[in-house]
């Protein structure tokens, strides 16, 4: 796991070059925004329960066979399982998104879980809906601007939108 400046020196080095202006003016870019970064992650976990709380409320109204008997969020244990996945989830989200880099949201949570999934009969479309809609939450609460330090946060959203995206595809 690499963090963004970490990254650039081992690109850098790999290359057997100097770290280059591109480089450097795209952290001083992360740098300035840095503020913004950590209120954005900050107020994602302070609201983390109520982000899986309400995906889920949503997902299980739009798909209520999940819930049926014989679903997959059935009993109170998978319905545990499925509220405790879709956390784990958002959790290293909010790592990717502190860190400015999706690497450890793939290498230590996503990596192998399509086929976790497969393995236990769990329909990836469903678990992909529900990152989905965490996204939406998520995205609401970087863009209300009450909290949040003041500036543009059109981009950091749209990088926070990337971290979920690579989520959903990787259980769809």
């Amino acid at each position: 796991m690499f963090d963004a400046f970490t990254k650039v020196v081992a690109q850098a080095d790999a290359r057997g070059q100097f770290i280059g202006t591109g480089e450097i003016d795209a952290l001083t870019a992360m740098v300035a925004d840095s503020n913004k970064r950590l209120d954005a992650v900050n107020r994602i976990s302070s609201n983390a329960s109520s982000i899986v709380a309400s995906a889920a409320r949503d997902l299980f109204a739009q798909q209520p066979s999940l819930i049926a008997p014989g679903g997959n969020a059935y009993n109170s244990r998978r319905m545990a399982a499925c509220l405790r996945d879709m956390e784990i989830i958002l959790r290293y989200v909010t790592y990717a998104i502190f860190a400015g880099d999706a690497s450890v949201l793939e290498d230590r949570c996503l990596n192998g879980l399509r086929e976790t999934y497969l393995a236990l009969g769990t329909p990836g479309a469903s678990v992909a809906a529900s990152v989905n809609l965490m996204k939406e939450t998520a995205i609401n609460l970087v863009n209300d601007r009450n909290g949040i330090s003041q500036g543009d946060c059109t981009a950091l959203a749209s990088e926070i939108g990337t971290y979920f995206d690579r989520a959903a595809a990787a259980v769809a």
